[in-house]
């Protein structure tokens, strides 16, 4: 069973084996980065075809006798100003992963760290009265883990977030909002107990229903 050390004291605690002990399914977690990463694109993007160009409603020259090549409007392609040739248009980037693979892949996301032992429990109770960042960089700096650490906190520690919210190369997140991509970008997780509960939950609420 994985076990995760709790910061700033020498305590561990046990997680749960099915979601932090789990096999890593690289095609799944693979497919669902690809979705998570592509649900955050805008796809705003757009260009104008000669359709939709302003001006160029009349013929720039005669069509004979100029020597040069016959024109139809100053608005093609080749001209300058004019529209453009098969460019962006908006579109939506979205596509639907299954929820049961969408569970198995944040298993092994979850899983990656608990099994290389990147992985630890954040005792909120010192940041809830008062926020100090100097405290929680001393506690992240402590743990000699590299940059780029995941902090995980339930919805009802916003006010923990307040300590961790500025430090470098740290990002903080509900529990409720941490996707697969994110698990797998950050270089270690350190998650409140609440938070801990809560993905694991996440990770087993396929699990659960099969079983019932």
């Amino acid at each position: 069973m994985p076990k995760a050390p709790i910061l700033g004291s020498s305590k561990t605690v046990d997680l749960d084996d099915a979601a932090f002990g789990a096999d890593f399914h690289e095609s799944l977690v693979h497919e669902c980065v690809r979705a998570e990463l592509n649900a955050r694109r805008q796809g705003t993007h757009s260009t104008k075809t000669r359709g939709k160009v302003r001006g160029g409603g009349a013929k720039p020259w005669r069509q004979k006798g100029t020597g040069r090549a016959r024109q139809g409007s100053i608005r093609a392609p080749h001209f300058a100003g004019g529209g453009t040739v098969f460019g962006p248009q908006p579109r939506r980037y979205t596509f639907k992963v299954n929820r049961k693979e969408r569970r198995v892949a944040f298993r092994s996301a979850l899983s990656l760290h608990g099994n290389r032992g990147s992985v630890a429990v954040l005792d909120a109770a010192p940041f809830t009265e008062t926020p100090s960042a100097k405290q929680a960089a001393s506690l992240v700096n402590g743990w000699g883990q590299p940059a780029g650490v995941l902090i995980v906190l339930s919805e009802a520690e916003a006010q923990v977030a307040l300590s961790f919210r500025n430090l470098a190369r740290t990002s903080v997140l509900a529990s409720s909002a941490v996707g697969v991509a994110d698990l797998v970008g950050a270089s270690a997780l350190l998650a409140s107990q609440g938070a801990v509960d809560e993905l694991t939950r996440r990770a087993l609420g396929a699990t659960v229903a099969e079983a019932a």
